[in-house]
């Protein structure tokens, strides 16, 4: 029996190729948009639940904002509302870090394996070994990790005392946080270019993703003063940030005392450290107004950078500074240190903002300078204001860290 074969010459082949292409691209046309569903998103740190640690406040707001995106989250750390970790003291360090607002969790695979059930991803917030445990947990449960890089090597030596003199101590805490736990993980959340920067030339092999930490809708700007206004009396200059060496409000201290407008400026420094006693005492003795230096809870922080004129960020040491992103969104111009090891000098928008770390003759006459200006302060502050919200929202932040989280849970895959 003779098979008969269908002969097709090329043009019959290319219009039957072009045929099912066009009929594919109708269908794919027809088919509804793929809504990616929302994940499980599992946050550790050790001290989660205290409002007055910058990196706590940083992961409450990102939880709120996911749940606000449709996505679950379980918070497992000290103060956590259903995965609370207890404290784990270890001598001398955990003195030193609770006068920063901050404690080490002790770790417990009961906890994890409790918390992390059924989750699409854990991220980790703090290579300590809370955070190792953690990660061994999750990786055990076939669960992929992803980790934010929160804490610089010089905020622990800044604070550790005679430590931060000994040559290469940095460099070194940068190598053991990698061993510990960032070289583990493919997929690293970095607040600012300059700590991706840093990471990239200590070795760090992971994706780094720059994602601003972000403020809340809850910092609205103040009303601005119309043009022409006399220069209120007092002008409140205020100032956030643990009360630590490495944030040398003293230099801030300093400034004002040596201001030509000295007697009319009142300061507010919100914060606690080990350093409260000593700042206390200079502004006395060196300020003409009594200065508020001290704990502002969080949610009173709006209301109170609003009733305020100028805000100085004096600090060396910042992986990001979300105090100066929530003081511009509450409409104030930032006078910031520009330093090698501060990312926040990337906020300013003009010279003025500006000033050499350390230098309290340049920031007197930068103080003095917009309290001789209050037009180009008010127009300024809007500004700011808008900047901010267009540039660093929590809104935005979380969507990009959810696209870093579905990037790992795909490679996991």
């Amino acid at each position: 029996m003779t098979r008969r074969v269908a002969r097709y010459d090329r043009g019959q082949l290319e219009r039957y190729h072009r045929a099912m292409a066009e009929n594919e691209s109708r269908e794919e046309d027809a088919r509804p948009p793929q809504i990616e569903r929302p994940l499980t998103i599992v946050l550790v740190m050790d001290t989660i639940g205290n409002k007055g640690n910058g990196t706590s406040n940083s992961a409450l707001q990102y939880a709120h904002e996911l749940e606000r995106q449709g996505h679950h989250v379980r918070l497992v750390g000290i103060g956590a509302p259903e995965y609370p970790a207890r404290i784990n003291k270890v001598p001398l360090v955990s003195w030193v870090a609770a006068k920063q607002q901050m404690q080490f969790a002790q770790p417990s695979e009961t906890l994890f394996r409790t918390a992390f059930a059924g989750a699409d991803i854990v991220h980790i917030y703090l290579p300590f070994k809370f955070g190792r445990q953690a990660y061994r947990i999750a990786r055990s449960m076939g669960i992929p990790v992803t980790a934010g890089f929160h804490l610089q090597p010089e905020n622990v030596t800044y604070s550790a005392g005679p430590l931060k003199y000994v040559p290469g101590i940095s460099s070194f805490l940068y190598w053991l946080f990698n061993m510990w736990l960032y070289r583990r993980v493919d997929h690293i959340h970095a607040p600012t270019e300059m700590i991706a920067e840093q990471l990239r030339s200590h070795g760090y092999k992971a994706k780094l993703h720059v994602i601003s930490n972000g403020y809340t809708a809850r910092f609205t700007p103040k009303q601005q003063r119309s043009a022409n206004a006399p220069t209120p009396v007092p002008f409140r200059v205020v100032a956030s940030g643990r009360l630590t060496h490495e944030k040398d409000h003293i230099t801030l201290i300093k400034a004002i005392a040596r201001c030509r407008h000295a007697r009319d400026i009142e300061l507010t420094i919100c914060g606690t450290g080990p350093l409260a006693h000593y700042l206390r005492f200079r502004a006395k003795r060196l300020l003409t107004r009594p200065a508020s230096i001290g704990f502002h809870d969080n949610a009173d922080m709006p209301a109170l950078l609003r009733s305020c004129d100028l805000f100085v960020h004096p600090s060396i040491v910042d992986i990001e500074s979300l105090s100066v992103i929530e003081g511009m969104a509450s409409g104030l111009v930032p006078v910031i240190a520009a330093s090698e090891l501060s990312a926040a000098s990337q906020f300013a928008l003009l010279d003025e903002s500006l000033f050499p770390a350390r230098d309290a003759t340049l920031l007197a006459r930068r103080i003095d300078w917009w309290i001789d200006h209050p037009d180009e302060l008010a127009k300024w502050g809007e500004r700011y204001a808008r900047h901010t919200k267009e540039h660093y929202s929590v809104e935005a932040s979380v969507t990009q860290f959810v696209d870093m989280e579905r990037q790992a849970i795909a490679d996991n895959h």
